[in-house]
């Protein structure tokens, strides 16, 4: 009797615990609203159309002019838009924007990894994709904020395009998700770890 009852606690104690079920939802929200914000972000960069001013349009990559007549006529080389420091300027709100995708998408590739193979390191994997998505937020607000004082002169609060809000809603997204990440992290249990009484 005595190796059954052994047997039965070894194969008990092999079992891990469950993950009760609002955790694992909370996480599975933070994991899917951070993609989300991935998605808006990149597409905003991409198109880079972010302000619109009179018959101006403003981007990252691009300056273009409109009239109603014809197409906008888009330009490469930023310095011909006329405002001070907006070539050099442009390069840094694209190159800092960009580089906030990039560590959002090794944050929620931390994130879903600790969550499909769960181990001792989970929880460490899962603070480091929160710590890079509350990295992301700095370069994507940085990026919005560079963009906003180039332009300060032509900004008003309706010639910001569906991209420019895209891209601050993305940033907004990546704080709310990197502050949640580490929160739940730090009032969940760790799984692999017996509780005290």
């Amino acid at each position: 009797m005595t190796a059954i009852a052994v047997q039965a606690q070894r194969l008990l104690a092999q079992r891990r615990p469950r993950r009760p079920f609002f955790e694992s939802f909370i996480r599975t929200l933070i994991i899917v609203c951070a993609a989300l914000a991935v998605v808006l972000s990149s597409v905003s960069i991409c198109d880079g159309h972010w302000l619109l001013a009179e018959d101006r349009l403003f981007g990252l990559w691009h300056f273009c002019t409109t009239s109603n007549q014809t197409r906008p006529h888009c330009l490469r080389d930023l310095s011909q838009a006329h405002v001070p420091g907006l070539a050099l300027g442009m390069v840094l709100a694209r190159s800092v924007s960009a580089l906030a995708v990039v560590a959002a998408i090794f944050g929620l590739e931390l994130l879903m990894v600790s969550q499909v193979c769960e181990d001792l390191y989970s929880r460490r994997k899962w603070a480091l994709g929160s710590f890079l998505l509350l990295i992301s937020f700095i370069l994507s607000f940085g990026g919005l904020l560079s963009f906003v004082i180039l332009l300060r002169n032509q900004v008003t609060l309706i010639g910001f395009t569906l991209m420019f809000w895209c891209e601050f809603t993305a940033s907004f997204l990546f704080f709310l998700n990197a502050i949640s990440g580490l929160h739940i992290n730090s009032i969940t249990h760790p799984w692999g770890q017996p509780r005290k009484f």
